[in-house]
């Protein structure tokens, strides 16, 4: 609060000297200073707002902006955007959605219908009443000993020290609330994770945080024991991330504090290495016994793998391995290019990794080309914030979703762009204890479940309106898209869709022809 009192002791004492200036009289300036001085005081002990907290008296001019219209929000976030954050209507939604205010829209839609690249569904002339209860889908493959049902849809992977303890407390709790997953990010499985007793998805990267040796190796004894955790549900291996593929990182020595080093299970004093690729395994064969031996090590538990699909033959080749080792993962979680981080090179963020629609089309008609599609699940991840996102990614490929700039937003954010700085408002995206403190951690977790709530709400009635009574039902014929000016495709004229087993099997689809034979079980290099 040491913060919060200076800043607001300044302002009114600046605002006194002011008023002495212009109006002698020291009542004037006591009846304007003391209510001024008294909403700094309530700003600084009110839990609701991270703003008004971390920012007395100053803070309340966003909410006053934010109340006048959509043109002033429009202007703030495009001015900031770069083209990075939500759009105003986006914003909006989460925000409608999370505090459970009106969720609906005057005046018709706000898209331009006539615009290229416009998309929508169909709906029915028989619709029917979808339970949102029903959205689930079951992980777990033939080997898996403790298969999940999981929500349609969870939180993305964002990791403690990228998110503050706050923020991953408020997510936890707003998880365990409704009943869905949170996935841990590649900064390891933390007691912020497993206090408040949500599910969770524990992923592994190339740093192995948490379950390494000093050394940086994979620590097998470690992973088994933090892995038997009765909170966590899946494990999933980092292959790459949509924002940074390819990428490695590191973190300063100056900034392995002794929690960071107990966490992670690295040397304090020391550079933190997160390197671009495994060590653990370097061909597709050794990713499915890596896959093969988390399973075993964790007694059964869905394992998957996530990646940002890039050469074609790599993905082909690890189909190929599949089929040679029948060894499966019981999920991949697809990752599209347009896929957001509080730090990135720019070049890395805007121009590497296939987007999420093409990325999920093709690794969809590859695993039904090599007849494995309906034996794994399809997780995929990229800009999901509404029940039409959610609908139209599972029409082409998908079979739950992942959500991270959105449950943000669920918990606070305000898109300032200061993820990389350490300086988040809204204490978000920081370790600076001052701007944390200001995140009420029970009433973000409230607002990050009803926004889970009432986006699975809209899945399941946007699928009644079209006539379907399961996500499992939706084609890629249901998404229509807008061509030109006086034409409409939907989907599947759009892409080739192959037949199951069409690519085991003379002669292959010609778009598909030379990557698959380029493709080896045994190297992730062109064969």
């Amino acid at each position: 609060m040491k913060r919060q009192f200076i800043i607001s002791s300044i302002l009114v004492i600046l605002i006194i000297v002011v008023l002495q200036f212009v109006w002698k009289p020291i009542l004037w300036s006591l009846v304007i200073v003391i209510p001024l001085f008294l909403i700094g005081l309530n700003d600084m002990l009110q839990k609701k707002h991270a703003i008004r907290r971390n920012f007395p008296l100053i803070g309340n001019f966003r909410y006053l902006l934010e109340g006048i219209g959509p043109e002033i929000n429009q202007y703030f976030i495009e001015s900031n955007s770069s083209g990075v954050p939500f759009s105003r209507q986006q914003r909006s939604l989460v925000y409608q959605r999370a505090k459970n205010t009106l969720d609906t829209l005057p005046f018709g839609t706000q898209m331009n219908v006539s615009e290229v690249g416009y998309e929508w569904v169909n709906h029915s002339l028989n619709p029917i009443k979808v339970d949102p209860e029903t959205m689930r889908v079951t992980i777990g493959g033939s080997d898996c000993l403790k298969p999940y049902d999981a929500s349609i849809l969870n939180i993305s992977a964002m990791s403690y020290g990228a998110l503050s303890k706050n923020a991953v407390l408020a997510l936890n709790q707003g998880a365990k609330n409704s009943g869905f997953a949170q996935n841990t990010g590649e900064g390891g499985l933390t007691e912020h994770h497993l206090k408040n007793g949500g599910d969770l998805i524990w992923q592994i990267g190339t740093g192995y945080f948490g379950a390494r040796t000093l050394e940086g190796k994979f620590d097998p004894d470690l992973f088994k024991e933090k892995s038997s955790h009765a909170n966590v549900k899946m494990i999933e291996v980092k292959l790459s991330q949509g924002a940074k593929p390819g990428h490695g990182g590191i973190l300063p020595a100056a900034k392995v504090t002794k929690e960071i080093s107990e966490i992670r299970n690295v040397p304090l004093g020391k550079d933190v290495n997160s390197p671009p690729a495994h060590s653990t395994f370097s061909t597709p064969m050794e990713l499915l016994e890596f896959v093969k031996q988390l399973r075993d090590l964790s007694g059964g538990k869905p394992i998957g793998f996530k990646l940002c699909v890039g050469k074609r033959r790599e993905f082909l080749a690890i189909c190929k391995a599949m089929v040679e080792t029948n060894i499966l993962p019981d999920y991949i979680a697809v990752d599209g290019g347009e896929g957001g981080t509080g730090s990135a090179p720019l070049e890395f963020s805007n121009s590497i990794g296939a987007p999420l629609t093409e990325a999920l089309i093709f690794v969809h008609n590859a695993l039904t080309g090599f007849n494995l599609r309906s034996k794994l699940r399809v997780i995929c991840s990229g800009k999901i914030i509404s029940g039409f996102d959610i609908v139209k990614n599972m029409a082409v490929g998908a079979d739950l979703c992942y959500s991270a700039r959105a449950m943000m937003l669920a918990v606070g954010c305000i898109q300032s762009l200061k993820c990389n700085a350490n300086t988040c408002p809204t204490g978000v995206a920081t370790q600076d204890p001052h701007y944390m403190q200001a995140l009420n951690v029970e009433d973000k977790a409230k607002r990050t479940s009803t926004f889970h709530d009432s986006t699975v709400e809209s899945v399941a009635e946007i699928i009644g309106a079209m006539g379907l009574e399961s996500t499992s039902e939706l084609k890629p014929w249901h998404r229509v898209r807008r061509t030109d000016f006086t034409e409409i495709k939907n989907y599947s004229e759009l892409f080739q869709y192959i037949e199951p087993g069409s690519l085991l099997q003379e002669p292959i689809p010609e778009k598909w022809a030379r990557a698959v034979k380029s493709a080896s079980s045994t190297s992730f290099k062109n064969s």
